[in-house]
């Protein structure tokens, strides 16, 4: 009996242990599913009050990035960083005191170029086409009028809610009291802007700043036959200034007016002149501010720049539109066909056009204030022309100047 009941005990135990090592078993693997299904959650940051428990959200929810939000943070930086550059140029002119020239060496320059200037450009240009709601118009200008000091009282259209996008906008048109024509000199500005410099050309040198110059054939290319550019009789030296002075007795003077982002953007015919041949040359589109224009040397052959050649009364005459950052689109009112930054171009190449044809033998005349063309953004008009000696620039550098106001007379 005793042993029956030894062996009934030993099995109630056996049994017992089993549903044990089960029930442990059963439990083990439900605490791991729980730690799995914990795992996969995002991290809850939880926090105990008196009365109830707060859940914070996650950290990558918190501090998601959002397009707009880095749009308006980036605009605001690079507007403050503007005002504070233009500050300590203007408090450097008052001193008296000239910014210091830093050429950048060839490797700056290569990588400088490396960035896809042309391809952000394009981006740009069709970002500016895109029309803006509404609501959304006047707080976008107004932003931009703040930075560039736009005077908007000068502005064909004040309502900003009438420009329905950035194009619109930069290419508004001005009241016509606002520009008159100065009628008394020869030569006046074809746009609004800032004179980096002036004077005679020297050597085949052209200074783009003081200090920096840039080759005169390398920027306007080679002549393209004996008939476009008479050659002067009295010289004997074959050099190519020489070669574009086509009077005895002359000189060959320069003017560069650079276009800020918040100048008129449009460009006028600057004298009496008749247009004979256009060279376009495709190339880099690095910033042609006047620190740039400081920094790097031949900046205007580099960027790309198309080149208006023909003749006024005292002989060649040449109005060159140089693009810059952001302002890849150049364009001609006359020429139709005319297409600036392309996305494919040959390095060191241009293109040719000639509006004297058999029809048209005198190519395009154009006259003392006559719109010429515009830019998409500020950039820089290089004027290059041939003048008696008595020729006299009534400008100083640096100073700021109006479309229509007088570049110089005889």
């Amino acid at each position: 009996m005793a042993a029956s009941m030894e062996r009934m005990c030993g099995a109630a135990l056996r049994r017992s242990s089993v549903l044990t090592d089960c029930s442990f078993s059963w439990r083990k693997n439900l605490s791991l599913r729980k730690t799995l299904v914990i795992w996969k959650q995002p991290p809850f940051r939880t926090f105990f009050t008196d009365r109830r428990k707060l859940h914070t959200a996650p950290v990558v929810r918190t501090f998601r990035l959002r397009p707009l939000h880095f749009l308006v943070a980036t605009g605001g930086g690079y507007a403050g960083y503007r005002h504070y550059e233009k500050y300590k140029e203007e408090q450097l002119e008052k001193m008296g005191i000239e910014i210091p020239i830093k050429l950048a060496s060839k490797w700056e320059v290569s990588l400088y170029k490396s960035v896809p200037t042309r391809l952000l450009s394009r981006a740009w240009g069709r970002l500016n086409q895109v029309e803006l709601p509404t609501w959304l118009r006047k707080p976008v200008y107004s932003l931009y009028i703040w930075t560039f000091g736009v005077n908007m009282k000068e502005a064909a259209v004040e309502d900003l809610h009438h420009y329905r996008n950035l194009s619109e906008f930069f290419r508004r048109k001005l009241k016509p009291q606002s520009r008159p024509v100065c009628c008394y000199h020869s030569v006046i500005s074809p746009s609004d802007g800032k004179i980096l410099n002036f004077g005679q050309v020297k050597n085949c040198e052209v200074e783009q700043v003081k200090g920096v110059t840039y080759s005169l054939e390398s920027f306007l290319g080679p002549c393209t036959s004996t008939e476009d550019v008479q050659f002067s009789q009295t010289s004997s030296c074959n050099s190519f200034q020489n070669q574009l002075v086509t009077k005895e007795g002359n000189e060959l003077y320069h003017c560069v007016i650079y276009l800020a982002p918040g100048d008129y953007h449009c460009f006028h015919s600057p004298t009496d002149w008749r247009v004979s041949h256009r060279r376009h040359f495709p190339g880099s589109l690095m910033s042609v501010n006047p620190g740039v224009a400081r920094w790097i040397k031949e900046l205007f052959c580099h960027n790309e720049r198309v080149v208006l050649t023909g003749d006024w009364k005292h002989g060649f005459f040449s109005l060159t539109a140089v693009g810059a950052t952001n302002v890849g689109s150049i364009r001609i009112y006359f020429d139709r066909d005319l297409h600036t930054n392309s996305p494919c171009y040959s390095k060191g190449s241009y293109n040719d056009f000639s509006f004297i044809t058999n029809n048209n033998k005198e190519g395009i005349p154009m006259r003392k204030g006559e719109h010429l063309g515009e830019f998409n953004l500020g950039s820089t008009i290089v004027l290059i022309f041939e003048a008696p000696k008595d020729f006299n620039f009534h400008l100083k550098p640096g100073q700021k100047i109006r479309f229509g106001e007088a570049l110089g007379s005889l």
